[in-house]
């Protein structure tokens, strides 16, 4: 029997990944998407279009409480990916009482309608590096304390706690990824990553002079997203719920990032960038490192790409998007 998957923020990065790897599964996959979305597909879908006609997308608002109840009742899924969220930090720190409240009351009501309708659906809660913060240690773990360094941390903080209160409270099967970045061609042009490999890719064409960034020695540990997806599946497939640190255990700055993305294209980053401290966060998070030897050990995952082969990949799709696009 085919399993039914239902993953809110399906027209993101991590959500067109994992419907590519649950449909090489023979699941039925399901998206939550805002109605919005489908009245402008070409837009908003562009990371589902080769997917469009194998999937079902339903209008519904991870706000109304309603709306989750009434599709969770309908499709009845074995399986809930919950993507979703305002997941841009930057724009956290301009917009807090939405980020909270989509973030926080979004995996809430989420968590209680399955609870209520179906209570033996397995799900996945994604949580974020950006919960460590102000890191207590180096490299973090799933022992590692929270310390969030924005109001996107602080939301994701509040929804790994309630998925974990569900599993204990309810004895639902709940888990949490702890995802360190992870990157790729299908990020948004809002996130430094794609924001460099985009501009590397019109610099070389000619179409832009320079690229203007904020901190250049905040280090993450970058990883792939369609590593990352398999990573979800691994941990709802499990006997029983846990949560787990996804990451890469290297660590890269922003200017290591650049360094190579240009070198890949025979330019010299430094002829290029303009640093401007009105892009610099408000409270930066430093350093983050991950530790995912738990996921390695019990998950049997390791990720396939390394950060050459991630930036190497991100290049060469935004050269290729440039010359078709012409922007």
């Amino acid at each position: 029997m085919y399993k039914k998957a239902l993953i809110t923020g399906i027209t993101g990065q991590d959500g067109s990944y994992l419907t590519e790897f649950l449909l090489k599964k023979n699941y039925k996959v399901h998206g939550l998407v805002r109605r919005v979305a489908l009245e402008d597909g070409n837009h908003r879908l562009w990371r589902l279009r080769h997917l469009l006609t194998r999937i079902t997308l339903h209008p519904a608002s991870l706000e109304s409480y309603a709306s989750l109840v009434k599709l969770i009742q309908k499709i009845k899924p074995h399986e809930v990916y919950h993507l979703g969220a305002q997941s841009y930090v930057d724009y956290s720190f301009k917009d807090e009482f939405s980020t909270l409240n989509t973030n926080i009351n979004g995996t809430h009501y989420i968590l209680s309608a399955l609870k209520e309708f179906s209570p033996k659906t397995k799900f996945y809660f994604a949580g974020s590096s950006e919960m460590f913060g102000k890191v207590r240690q180096v490299p973090q773990s799933e022992k590692t304390p929270f310390y969030p360094r924005s109001v996107y941390g602080i939301s994701k903080v509040a929804g790994y706690d309630l998925t974990r209160n569900y599993r204990e409270a309810y004895n639902m099967f709940c888990c949490s990824g702890i995802l360190f970045n992870h990157e790729s061609p299908r990020r948004g042009f809002e996130f430094v990553t794609r924001k460099i490999t985009h501009a590397v890719a019109r610099i070389k064409f000619g179409l832009q002079n320079d690229l203007r960034l904020g901190n250049m020695d905040a280090k993450r540990d970058w990883g792939h997203a369609e590593d990352y997806v398999e990573a979800m599946w691994l941990m709802l497939n499990k006997k029983k719920p846990n949560d787990y640190v996804i990451s890469t255990g290297k660590q890269y700055s922003v200017r290591d990032f650049a360094k190579l993305a240009f070198e890949l294209v025979d330019l010299d980053y430094k002829k290029f960038i303009k640093i401007e401290k009105n892009l610099y966060r408000p409270s930066e998070v430093r350093s983050l490192l991950g530790d995912c030897r738990k996921a390695k050990k019990e998950l049997k995952w390791k990720p396939k790409y390394d950060f050459k082969k991630l930036v190497q990949d991100m290049v060469k799709a935004d050269l290729e998007f440039v010359e078709k696009e012409g922007y």
